[in-house]
């Protein structure tokens, strides 16, 4: 039986342990915090419990299959459940409305916007579920690990089929003229921590996604995800050590050999690194070269993505104006979208809400509700962005002077029982995130797919990696995914 040690208890490296597990690999995560989950995890305020990261469930079914696979019913685990309006927007001349999975349900709401806008949304929709397609079962769900993936008949058609060289605010402004509608759109494209105004139309996929998949909610927040995946590693025979730090990937004649924490060290035949790329390979693995151009000397180069600022709120109050996910557009949107990537915190931002209270109240007290408050903000590479408390305290209170001009939370800043905030600064400190961003190496074209980090060293043998900053990239679902292809390369490895 192989010994595979997995750096980091993240959600990549716990859908990997059970993969591997399931495949007859002894298993051992070590992960340096006191609870697994990375940037996937929980804070507790008082008698508030709020996700700290990561919200958005899209493809439900990613979230299911792995446990399928193993034999098991997720509904043992976990209870998902399907939202309906999947988004509310809110916009700054005080209109306001809710989009559904439902086609029939949004194009109502669309032509009541504007004359025929259902019929622009919908060519939109299937254009780029097109190129979701073509994507996924093309390069997503591929190991990406040498040309011959890309240079083949089929991986070029398929590239010249998506068409991804226009901008996202080119491509959608080609179908769709309305400009509150293609706000919305743009917003979500930029979840992937890229400037939808200068990078690919790539990731218009992640609107269109969410509405033929829909959104989900898992209750008691996405925690209680990482809770099933803990709770099915230990029945498979897994082992989890956390407050367990790695120092260092040890390396004989260029094959792994194990970890080394501070006080022991581990045997491995295999390490899988879940672990941020750049800490890894300048901190646990410095002085060997992986390959590609993602060495320790030129790491610092590469271009990273946005970084977020993000406010927990204990209210003790309800509102009902809010569904679980909500957007606000700022009336000067293009500036609030490309001023993270220009080094500025945006003084008229662009807000996502995460309110799981609408349809949970295990979070905290019936008559209370747990509000999580999203900005997207430079990373740490830009030095004239100080998060000192009172630059904390500041821009706090220019984000919550725009979500009081909502109608219907006038009065939020007479209702917060509690509070605390999220710093790039903090994302480095307590993930390793590098220069503090949220989302992993940019997702521009030349760091994308072949030209990503790969989930395998080509110079090490026995060292894999799994991550925002890998291939496929970042997003809790994509990255679930990741882990089946880098199973499957394990496997073919060592059997």
């Amino acid at each position: 039986m192989n010994n595979i040690v997995i750096v980091g208890g993240g959600i990549g490296g716990l859908c990997s342990a059970v993969r591997l597990l399931s495949k007859g690999f002894k298993v051992t995560i070590l992960e340096k915090e006191p609870t697994v989950g990375g940037k996937v995890n929980r804070k507790e305020i008082k008698d508030f419990n709020f996700d700290l990261t990561a919200s958005i469930l899209m493809t439900p079914k990613v979230y299911t299959d792995i446990f399928k696979d193993l034999g098991k019913n997720y509904k043992d685990y976990f209870e998902m459940i399907r939202l309906e309006p999947i988004y509310n927007v809110f916009y700054a001349d005080k209109t306001q409305y809710s989009l559904y999975r439902d086609l029939k349900k949004t194009n109502d709401v669309l032509e009541s916007i504007e004359s025929g806008l259902s019929q622009e949304y919908e060519e939109f929709f299937y254009k780029t579920m097109k190129k979701y397609l073509i994507a996924n079962n093309n390069f997503l769900c591929k190991p990406m690990l040498n040309m011959k993936e890309i240079v083949n008949v089929n991986s070029i058609k398929s590239a010249l089929q998506m068409d991804v060289l226009e901008n996202s605010n080119k491509y959608l402004s080609s179908m769709i003229h309305n400009r509150k509608l293609k706000e919305y759109l743009i917003f979500q494209a930029m979840y992937m921590g890229v400037n939808p105004y200068k990078n690919t139309n790539l990731y218009t996929m992640i609107p269109a996604i969410s509405h033929a998949y829909g959104l989900s909610y898992i209750k008691g927040g996405l925690y209680q995800y990482i809770c099933a995946l803990q709770k099915l590693i230990y029945e498979e025979g897994g082992q989890i050590e956390t407050n367990s730090q790695v120092k260092e990937v040890v390396i004989k004649n260029n094959k792994v050999a194990g970890v080394r924490t501070k006080k022991l060290f581990y045997e491995a035949d295999c390490v899988v690194c879940n672990a941020d790329y750049p800490y890894a390979v300048k901190e646990l693995i410095p002085g060997y070269s992986l390959g590609m151009s993602y060495t320790n000397s030129c790491i610092d180069k590469k271009e990273y993505s946005c970084s977020v600022f993000m406010i927990y709120l204990g209210l003790n109050k309800k509102y009902d104006v809010l569904n679980v996910h909500n957007i606000y557009i700022s009336k000067d949107f293009k500036k609030s979208i490309e001023d993270p990537f220009n080094g500025t915190l945006s003084k008229n931002p662009s807000i996502y809400m995460y309110y799981p209270s609408a349809v949970d109240e295990s979070l905290c007290s019936k008559s209370k509700s747990v509000l999580n408050i999203m900005v997207r903000v430079p990373n740490l590479s830009f030095e004239t962005v100080k998060w000192t408390q009172k630059d904390i305290m500041n821009y706090r209170n220019v984000i919550i002077k725009y979500i009081s001009h909502i109608k219907g939370m006038e009065d939020i800043e007479k209702h917060i029982e509690c509070e605390e905030y999220l710093t790039p600064e903090d994302l480095e400190k307590e993930f390793n995130a590098f220069k503090g961003n949220a989302f992993g190496l940019s997702h521009k074209l030349t760091q994308n797919i072949y030209l990503r980090p790969h989930i395998k060293s080509e110079k090490i043998k026995g060292l894999y990696f799994i991550g925002s900053s890998t291939h496929p990239g970042n997003g809790v679902s994509i990255i679930i995914n990741g882990t089946k292809v880098l199973a499957d390369i394990i496997c073919e490895d060592f059997r």
